[in-house]
């Protein structure tokens, strides 16, 4: 997600650090910083915006020196400001922190930390890790055993990096769930998020593992344990050209956001379920605006509303709350029946669809309640909302969207959960389906396994004239975006309805070498897909078939069965088949010679009306 940098040697580490941050900077960001030794103590440069404009501070920079770190932010704790922007001091000013990743109980420790007497100057979850780490150290640990204390009080998913006045010779880092990789030098080493900022200056690198503690100095890398026990040093070499390195040996970047769908399950939850399984969402509407909403307005365009209908389906199911989705091109030119009871949900990746933001103009010109589910913090639909959730995503660089869709809707699930919650609806088994959120990242990872069988897949139907993408209740709209990223990336024209549909006109489409996509993993109308699968093959069409691991109906009937982790909801498992949906779109395009991450007539983000 951000980009983090160290540098510990004889070349100016001020330079080095900054070419880093480069390096990273396709990873997307919206400030940058560089914590470095002075002589008399830390210094820091930090800016909002581009890389430019820290390189503009670094214009007037001190002396050189021999150790640096540094940290390109994409906002999710504060908005992208100086102030917020990496990296950050502890209370005593004796340590600089950097950090990629959650602290899903900073604001615990915050409000402890505030009854001792600390001041924050950040809206930050990483200003509150330093502080807890600086007054360890205040204690006179050595630098390694503060942090090794300060991270047992955390809890979430980070990357950290900690530099000291009192230890100017030494870097330490810990990683729990958020990458950090360490490059091994001659009389020198660095450390990073990513592969790309170490290639120009080492290709012996150190992959660190989970709940790892790095004592980097000049000449020498030390892993340790929780509990300070000396762990071996495992290197491995890079062969990987820079280009490929960008996309973690990838051959693309959208192959690379499918595999990361894992970690961005984890982390769109990360500090919004705790223990006892309550939904937990800061700073939407108090208690009382949710029992008053009566209807909700869904408006979004592409991928984003695919996303959107699955949560009407989970409104409706779940909640019993009316809900409508609207193309956002077209809410303004429909009259929507607006009443002052109604709640308008704007998703949006970039947070800047032009569309998107005139019908949200619209809504606010009526005075009507919005909400947005957005990914880019600081983002125009993020600004204009009376109340913003953000789906902690990260930067996604493919046109065609996978990681985006995947957060966008276990956002908008934890909304439901956490509406059924403040209503206390007793149908709603809100900390069992919390539960089973929280393994989401698991199954994913799982499914991700299928990529071996979805190749040989693909091979075989990569010429095929034209696709059918279907299902029933919750696989019906999963269906929508599984045909989306075909027709995007691959150029195949496709069919996509609930299934039910398709002999109301649908089926006259079909003929010899057709393929159809049903997600299948609602057990309860399982029979009734089975008859829509023969249809298909009766006209000489081929059926693939996206079911659970406990089904035994469907895979009787289907060509090719693939099979996820189920779990006790079917909307759960509905969302996964997305992923087998999205790496066969890849590979047909691949397989075809098409541009992958940057489709023909698309753009990222679409701000033209």
């Amino acid at each position: 997600m951000c980009g983090i940098a160290g540098y510990i040697g004889q070349r100016n580490a001020i330079d080095v650090v900054y070419d880093q941050l480069k390096r990273l900077e396709y990873r997307g960001y919206d400030s940058a910083g560089i914590a470095y030794l002075n002589g008399s103590g830390i210094n820091i440069l930090k800016r909002a915006g581009k890389l430019s404009e820290l390189g503009k501070l670094m214009g007037q920079r001190p002396d050189e020196c021999g150790l640096a770190i540094g940290h390109s932010r994409w906002a999710t704790h504060g908005g992208p400001t100086d102030t917020n922007a990496h990296p950050h001091f502890d209370r005593y000013e004796q340590v600089a922190i950097i950090h990629n990743g959650i602290i899903e109980n900073y604001l615990e420790l915050k409000t402890e930390l505030i009854k001792d007497g600390h001041e924050f100057r950040s809206e930050t979850d990483t200003e509150v890790a330093a502080h807890v780490i600086g007054a360890e150290y205040a204690s006179g640990v050595p630098l390694e055993e503060a942090v090794r204390r300060g991270v047992k009080q955390l809890r979430g998913a980070y990357a950290l990096v900690v530099m000291s006045k009192r230890e100017p010779g030494k870097i330490v880092a810990v990683r729990n769930a958020s990458p950090l990789v360490l490059g091994v030098g001659q009389d020198e080493n660095l450390l990073a998020s990513d592969i790309p900022a170490l290639l120009p200056y080492t290709r012996d690198i150190v992959i660190l593992e989970e709940n790892t503690i790095a004592t980097v100095t000049q000449h020498a890398i030390v892993l340790t344990d929780g509990d300070g026990r000396e762990l071996p040093l495992k290197t491995e070499h890079i062969e990987w050209d820079v280009a490929a390195a960008e996309k973690g040996g990838y051959e693309h970047f959208m192959l690379k956001e499918i595999h990361e769908q894992p970690d961005v399950m984890r982390q769109v939850i990360a500090g919004r379920i705790d223990d006892e399984g309550n939904i937990r969402l800061d700073k939407v509407f108090s208690d009382f605006v949710w029992h008053e909403i009566d209807r909700v307005n869904i408006i979004a365009c592409g991928t984003a509303l695919h996303a959107g209908m699955m949560a009407k389906h989970l409104f409706e199911k779940l909640l019993r709350l009316p809900t409508d989705c609207y193309y956002s091109s077209e809410f303004r030119y429909g009259d929507p029946v607006l009443s002052p009871r109604s709640l308008a949900i704007f998703i949006s990746q970039s947070g800047e669809t032009a569309d998107s933001l005139a019908a949200l103009r619209l809504c606010k010109e009526k005075r009507i309640r919005t909400l947005g589910i957005v990914n880019v913090v600081g983002s125009s639909i993020a600004r204009e909302c009376d109340r913003t959730i953000y789906t902690q995503a990260g930067p996604e660089i493919s046109v065609a969207s996978t990681k985006a869709y995947t957060a966008q809707v276990m956002t908008l699930i934890l909304l439901a959960l956490y509406i059924a919650q403040v209503k206390e609806m007793p149908g709603v088994r809100v900390p069992e389906i919390a539960a089973e959120l929280k393994g989401m990242g698991d199954r994913a990872k799982v499914i991700l396994g299928l990529e071996p069988q979805v190749v040989k897949l693909a091979e075989q139907v990569r010429r095929a004239p034209l696709f059918f993408f279907m299902g029933r209740g919750a696989d019906a709209y999963v269906a929508l975006e599984g045909a989306l990223k075909l027709k995007e990336i691959a150029y195949i024209p496709t069919v996509e309805c609930p299934a039910g549909e398709m002999k109301h006109g649908p089926l006259a489409l079909v003929s010899d070498g057709v393929m159809a996509v049903f997600g299948a993993s609602e057990s309860d109308v399982r029979d009734k897909i089975v008859s829509n699968m023969r249809e298909i093959q009766a006209r000489g069409g081929t059926v693939l078939a996206i079911t659970t691991e406990d089904d035994a109906i469907v895979e009787r009937v289907a060509n090719v069965t693939l099979k996820i982790p189920n779990g006790p909801f079917d909307f759960l498992d509905a969302l996964l088949t997305i992923i087998p949906m999205q790496l066969l779109a890849y590979h047909v395009a691949r397989l075809n010679g098409c541009e992958i991450d940057q489709p023909r007539n698309l753009a990222k983000s679409v701000t033209v009306e």
